[in-house]
């Protein structure tokens, strides 16, 4: 083994990020009530679906708190990207971005807009994926923040915690399967304001199943995360 692998040089961490990461140090107690809790939902479109090899080409994001959205805060910001938008170009529509903002800038906004919520989004992972991928350089390798999938929950609610996910049809659990089946109109799909939004709605629709279930604090409504 060489010394590089055991020794590697510390990354200076920016102010943003420290503050970030301060405010994360405080765990949310297990007893807090759902409709205490502060959510936040995001949605990212991409040039492709390696988050090894493909970059970020917008991200979305919208609040959830007292078990409303909070449409004021809703952002869509355009990271500049190395890799081109012409894989996805013809789901997205991004080329030619006007508003682009470089990634450090980009990082500046996004750090403070998480905060210490709770993320949620559909198939988050993806997202979060390609989000540490850019915060790696800046001192971050994995978001601190606790996180829900609305893809997981919904198969939780529906078919039970235990459920064999090899047995179950996944495109039923699509996001816009699933805005069918609770009826959310899907307009403005496949932009990230859009689906962050669309996706909020869904998470609403999610949370007053949780209620019917006596799904109501964070313990509970994060179980299996």
């Amino acid at each position: 083994m060489s010394w590089w692998k055991i020794w590697k040089p510390k990354i200076e961490q920016a102010d943003f990020v420290r503050e970030f990461l301060e405010i994360n140090n405080e765990s949310i107690p297990g007893i807090r009530a759902v409709d205490q809790l502060n959510f936040t939902i995001i949605d990212t479109e991409t040039t492709g679906l390696n988050p090894g090899s493909d970059s970020i080409l917008s991200f979305g994001g919208v609040k959830v708190s007292e078990a409303k959205i909070q449409v004021h805060t809703s952002v869509e910001w355009y990271p500049q990207s190395k890799n081109s938008g012409g894989k996805t170009a013809p789901i997205h529509g991004l080329v030619g971005i006007p508003d682009e903002i470089s990634m450090e800038e980009f990082l500046k906004k996004l750090l403070p807009f998480l905060g210490n919520s709770i993320l949620v989004g559909h198939h988050l992972g993806f997202d979060l994926a390609l989000l540490e991928k850019h915060l790696k350089p800046f001192g971050i390798d994995r978001l601190p923040n606790p996180v829900l999938d609305t893809f997981n929950l919904a198969i939780r609610l529906e078919l039970g915690p235990q459920a064999d996910r090899n047995g179950i049809n996944t495109e039923s659990y699509s996001l816009d399967a699933l805005c069918s089946r609770y009826g959310i109109k899907t307009d403005d799909r496949h932009t990230a304001a859009g689906d962050a939004f669309l996706t909020a709605q869904l998470f609403l629709k999610l949370l007053k199943k949780c209620d019917l279930k006596g799904i109501r604090n964070f313990k509970d409504l994060t179980r299996n995360y």
